[in-house]
């Protein structure tokens, strides 16, 4: 897998994920290349120095600022890993379930703010759902190599597992109650719909509950990611 560009890049360099490779542009001067060169050659990685062009054919059009780097397939972790994680933090667990969402643009754009919300762990399942790959993690800035993502076999059996840790499950759905009037506290996890159908009917019904996103428009539903945002930032509004 590549990941592409400065941001993912230095992230990834960061976390101590394996490099097999860091290409970087010729002639870059500014102290920001420099940090990722420096910090690079200090963790053992080599790095490759080539033209332009050749980062251009490479990054498939893509925007690579100069760098890319070639890691090892993104690495998994279960669901006991997040729940496991979370105690280790002495925190509630947090967790965003994903129901199908199939953009990658929007699986690195909700990723971006697990990492940033603090949430324990992200759950896709393994089919009918896009996966980590160079996209997912250059729209996540970095992010998914902080973020735990476990892919499950099946979302429901994931629910149930939650629900036998005492952790509340809700579904966001624009069929459920405000989620201004919900009481969200504790060990909390969402599940976010995909673009097309959002959460299935039966998944809702393993669920605890259902929220929704007050809506005053014409337009009767958000993006993916952005229904994420608003619902995670609720939670910890709530828990400051």
């Amino acid at each position: 897998m590549k990941i592409i560009g400065r941001n993912a890049v230095i992230e990834a360099i960061k976390s101590g994920q394996t490099i097999d490779r860091l290409v970087a542009a010729r002639d870059q001067k500014d102290a920001g290349a420099q940090r990722i060169i420096n910090e690079a050659k200090s963790r053992g990685i080599k790095v490759f120095f080539y033209d332009k062009d050749v980062l251009d054919r490479e990054s498939a059009g893509k925007k690579h600022q100069g760098f890319i780097a070639e890691v090892t397939d993104f690495k998994y972790c279960e669901l006991e890993d997040i729940l496991a994680y979370a105690e280790e933090k002495g925190q509630p667990p947090f967790v965003l379930i994903l129901d199908g969402v199939e953009d990658p643009h929007n699986l690195g754009s909700i990723i971006r703010v697990a990492e940033c919300a603090g949430v324990h762990g992200v759950i896709i399942p393994r089919h009918r759902s896009v996966s980590v790959n160079d996209t997912v993690v250059k729209v996540s800035a970095g992010a998914a190599s902080h973020v735990k993502v476990a892919k499950v076999t099946n979302i429901n059996d994931a629910i149930e597992e939650l629900k036998s840790k005492n952790v509340w499950v809700y579904a966001a759905d624009m069929d459920g109650g405000s989620i201004y009037d919900a009481r969200l506290t504790g060990a909390i996890a969402f599940v976010i719909g995909g673009e097309g159908q959002g959460v299935k009917r039966l998944t809702k019904q393993k669920c605890d509950g259902v929220v929704a996103l007050p809506m005053y428009g014409k337009v009767n539903s958000l993006n993916a990611s952005v229904a994420a945002g608003i619902v995670v930032y609720e939670y910890l509004r709530q828990n400051l």
